[in-house]
């Protein structure tokens, strides 16, 4: 038996992408082929796509799930929180403010338009969904501001202070072309435009913080915000190896999320964190096996604002034979499936539901 786990940062509409030729040379490039899936989604349809992505997750040993929302138009929240609540995976549904599409208020590209709100619509819903769900321990109802680069200063602090005791997350420094567009148009790094507004703090988590400066550790360090690292969506997007250990003893919390669903599978975003580190550090003991499931489990949870004790029970293979530490052998596959799923339905429901978005494209 061991810890469930916490998947800290979602997309779960990406998963439509694995497998799939996307092409694109770099995250800018990528994008274009997750704006094409995103643009083929209705209510119905990405609730079943949902569905059916959170019951991979269970099966691959999650517990919790912190979904990063911006489709907005039509509104698809409530969509993603029923797929949760139907295959019995806890959810704070991240209702994310998204504004504009750069600090130059570049055009937005067509599919974009879904995902904009004017900032006093979003908050008006973003308070509906929390009245709503009150009450259900399974579901959270938090906030997240895109990035910086999708909302303007002028409205940081407003978007924060939107639902000041749930959970804030926001994107931050994933590329270097968003800290050069930051520093150019403010003269801040995302950190330091984000600390200005009152962003930083306990319930605060910062995703992927992949390229940052001294001063920016120093301040996510000392403001004990989380910091959300995805190691199998950082590699297959090419975003680089965030400062991981660097965060952690500043004082951040380290969690663990599958975002753009390339890879669901919790113990290879435990592996990934470690060995990411390991290839840009040169050495091996960056992160204990406590120090891992902290990160992957507890801390995880926390940052999503649940307290989770669910445990797992894994079966052995041919992978898993003679291992002590399961971080270090298992795999998704070598979680027993909870009674309630049937994980050939959930593949079947897959392969049937992605056909059916390709489809749109």
């Amino acid at each position: 038996m061991t810890t469930a786990f916490a998947n800290c940062h979602s997309h779960a509409f990406h998963r439509a992408l694995r497998g799939r030729t996307v092409g694109g040379a770099d995250f800018w490039g990528w994008r274009d082929g997750m704006y094409a899936v995103a643009g083929a989604l209705d209510p119905d349809l990405y609730h079943r796509l949902a569905k059916a992505v959170y019951a991979e997750m269970r099966l691959a040993g999650y517990a919790s799930v912190g979904e990063f929302h911006y489709l907005h138009s039509p509104d698809l929240a409530e969509a993603v929180v029923e797929a949760a609540r139907a295959v019995g995976l806890r959810i704070c549904l991240l209702s994310t403010l998204y504004e504009r599409a750069g600090f130059a208020d570049e055009p937005l590209h067509p599919v974009q338009q879904r995902f904009v709100l004017p900032l006093e619509v979003w908050q008006g819903r973003v308070a509906d969904l929390a009245s709503r769900y009150r009450g259900d321990p399974r579901v959270v109802i938090g906030t997240a501001i895109h990035s910086v680069r999708a909302v303007a200063p002028a409205h940081l602090a407003a978007a924060a202070g939107t639902l000041p005791d749930a959970p804030l997350h926001v994107h931050v420094s994933e590329q270097p072309a968003e800290n050069q567009a930051c520093l150019a148009a403010t003269g801040r790094t995302p950190v330091q435009l984000l600390a200005e507004a009152g962003v930083w703090g306990p319930r605060t988590t910062a995703v992927h913080a992949t390229h940052l400066t001294p001063a920016d550790i120093a301040t996510l360090g000392a403001s004990a915000s989380s910091v959300c690292f995805c190691p199998t969506t950082e590699a297959e997007l090419a975003d680089g190896i965030g400062p991981s250990v660097a965060l952690r003893e500043a004082g951040a919390r380290i969690t663990l999320g599958s975002d753009s669903n390339t890879v669901i599978d919790p113990f290879a975003e435990a592996r990934g964190l470690a060995m990411h580190e390991r290839l840009a550090s040169g050495r091996r003991d960056g992160w204990t096996d406590a120090q891992l499931w902290q990160a992957a489990g507890a801390d995880g949870h926390a940052s999503l604002g649940f307290q989770v004790e669910d445990a797992l029970e894994l079966r052995s293979s041919v992978q898993t034979a003679g291992m002590t530490e399961p971080l270090w052998a298992a795999a998704a596959p070598d979680v027993v499936p909870p009674s309630d799923l049937d994980p050939d339905a959930v593949a079947a429901e897959l392969t049937a539901v992605i056909a059916e978005v390709w489809s749109r494209v």
